[in-house]
């Protein structure tokens, strides 16, 4: 892959491609089509009770697209459990470009002044991309991925992308389809107009979490 311009990734992520790097420091991107692909329902959102607890405590001030390449490059560092990241320098500098373009967006969790957990990904037509999270404080980023869900709802978001399923993901009743499904899905969802709200209010996140799906 040579020359990719955000111009390229967004045609690509239009068609349901995707790069990824192999390493942290390989310059190499390559595109990804899963057979299978993660997708979370964003009407049957699974929050846990503990988690719901979390949230509705406050204990993590909340923000959007404030701290956008702070997010990327903590998804992209190397964590508990994590040695190696997909996410390259121009994976980093790509991304950067299209939240400065209003097409990516990140959500982060803030305590004591600390940026401690996001996630980041790419809003094009009525589907969210998402990318990648992190956390270095417990629940932070499932905390970010709540207010993440809550926001797509509001403003009108039909598909939330996650590619993958993984166990971290499957709690919040993330369901895999084939390729072929997940791209009607798309083709549907690029068809209507959507808009990423920065701001949420505290009634309008009590309303999404009393809809939401309570698991143990």
């Amino acid at each position: 892959m040579t020359s990719l311009t955000p111009e390229i990734l967004l045609r690509a992520y239009a068609v349901g491609l995707f790069p990824m790097a192999e390493r942290r420091d390989d310059p190499t991107l390559y595109w990804i089509d899963p057979e299978k692909r993660g997708i979370l329902p964003l009407d049957d959102f699974h929050v846990p009770r503990r988690l719901r607890r979390t949230v509705r405590r406050g204990e993590f001030e909340v923000c959007c697209n404030t701290a956008f390449a702070d997010v990327i490059r903590a998804c992209a560092a190397p964590g508990e459990g994590r040695d190696e990241s997909w996410i390259n320098d121009e994976i980093v500098s790509l991304y950067t470009t299209l939240n400065e373009m209003g097409r990516a967006h990140s959500v982060e969790a803030w305590k004591d002044g600390e940026l401690v957990g996001g996630l980041y990904g790419v809003g094009l037509g009525a589907a969210f991309f998402g990318e990648s999270m992190f956390s270095t404080v417990r629940d932070a980023s499932k905390v970010a991925l709540v207010h993440l869900v809550a926001r797509l709802g509001k403003g009108g978001f039909e598909l939330l992308d996650t590619q993958f399923v993984t166990d971290h993901l499957a709690q919040f009743g993330v369901v895999e389809i084939p390729r072929s499904g997940f791209r009607q899905i798309l083709a549907s969802a690029l068809d209507r107009s959507a808009s990423f709200p920065s701001e949420i209010s505290q009634p309008e996140l009590e309303a999404f979490l009393q809809s939401t799906t309570q698991t143990s």
